[in-house]
């Protein structure tokens, strides 16, 4: 019986994430089996990137900080060193950076027309937005959001 509420628990505390990591495995699923020359298989190769994003903005969000970003919790207390300190408060910034930098070596190493080339590209598209949402977050307000 304690087995089966930690799992219910983990379902339910977890069930956002665990969602759109479905959405995408789906999506890949989907694009791998259908022609990308058709609209509607040009539709799951740009879904992909989108719902990466989605699931990557859920999941960094969760774990990693931006201090100063609206979109980001902020890290409570503080840690011993000024260096590590810094990688903490900016852990979310600093791993879309270099991510970010993964994918746009993978592109360049990829045919930009090919099946798979056209999703990365949307992709390393995705994370650049990602990335300039957290960071503009950080001076910018929009009157009417939660956080003005």
């Amino acid at each position: 019986m304690k087995q089966s509420r930690k799992s219910e628990s983990f379902l339910r505390e977890h069930s956002l994430s665990l969602s759109a990591l479905g959405v995408v495995i789906s999506l890949i699923v989907l694009y791998r089996w259908s022609n990308p020359s058709t609209h509607l298989g040009s539709f799951f190769g740009n879904a992909i990137a989108d719902w990466t994003g989605v699931f990557v903005t859920v999941v960094m969000t969760k774990f990693l900080y931006e201090k100063g970003s609206a979109e980001s919790k902020q890290p409570k207390g503080k840690v011993s060193s000024p260096i590590l300190e810094f990688l903490r408060e900016h852990s979310l910034t600093l791993v879309l950076v270099v991510t970010g930098i993964g994918w746009v070596v993978a592109f360049r190493a990829m045919d930009p027309e090919s099946r798979w080339g056209q999703v990365v590209g949307n992709i390393v598209s995705e994370w650049t937005q990602i990335l300039g949402l957290v960071l503009m977050t950080k001076r910018l307000i929009e009157v009417g959001s939660k956080e003005h």
